[in-house]
């Protein structure tokens, strides 16, 4: 099977099976999507929709955020993991955003990255997820099945595997393609003990056809 024929069977059955994806963290506008994913590093969407209900009534804006003061925003955010490094991220972002952006989330990811805290990951959730840009997020879920599957080959780190998705997957496609993928990754590819046995892809997965899913197995 060539590679572009495993990306049409893969982006098809996802078209199929998932025609709507869409991520899992809660929000309004862009605001509130920008502050959810700077929390969900490292922490999972669970735990970051329990917190930001509190810290959005609080702050429901980044000029309200801007004003704050460490001791206001650390308590509510205390259960995420390094709550310290993102509180001090989203004190930043918001008076960067408030002060060079009018409180508006920028659309690019060159200016989205150079706020605190926002990484190329970040910043290419929000720009696919807000303004439905052809970016590729890719993070551990995301780096792990299109390894597995075999839509990314010899990647070394996530910038390789977002290139090579990128020049692989239709452009109309690569927004709700983020979301195919961790999803995918986070409820049938997991890291450990994949259940092979729910998915639909194992006929074009190339670590399904392998002999590694046996030896991960024997692992575990």
């Amino acid at each position: 099977m060539t590679k572009k024929e495993r990306y049409a069977y893969v982006l098809d059955w996802f078209q199929k099976n998932m025609p709507e994806a869409e991520t899992e963290l809660h929000y309004e506008n862009p605001y509130q999507l920008l502050v959810a994913v700077i929390l969900s590093a490292q922490c999972t969407d669970k735990r970051v929709n329990i917190v930001t209900p509190n810290l959005f009534k609080k702050f429901p804006t980044a000029e309200t955020l801007a004003k704050a003061e460490f001791e206001d925003v650390e308590p509510i955010i205390r259960s995420i993991s390094f709550a310290n490094n993102k509180t001090r991220h989203l004190l930043g972002m918001a008076k960067m955003l408030t002060e060079q952006y009018h409180g508006e989330v920028p659309d690019t990811v060159d200016e989205l990255v150079k706020l605190p805290g926002v990484g190329r990951k970040t910043a290419n959730v929000i720009t696919s997820v807000i303004y439905e840009q052809p970016n590729m997020a890719v993070d551990t879920h995301v780096f792990r099945v299109s390894a597995r599957i075999g839509l990314t080959t010899n990647a070394k780190n996530v910038l390789q595997a977002e290139k090579q998705l990128v020049a692989n997957i239709p452009e109309e496609l690569i927004h709700i393609a983020h979301h195919w993928l961790i999803l995918h990754g986070r409820y049938i590819c997991v890291a450990r003990r994949p259940k092979c046995e729910r998915c639909g892809l194992t006929k074009v997965c190339k670590y399904y056809n392998s002999d590694m899913k046996y030896i991960v197995e024997k692992a575990d």
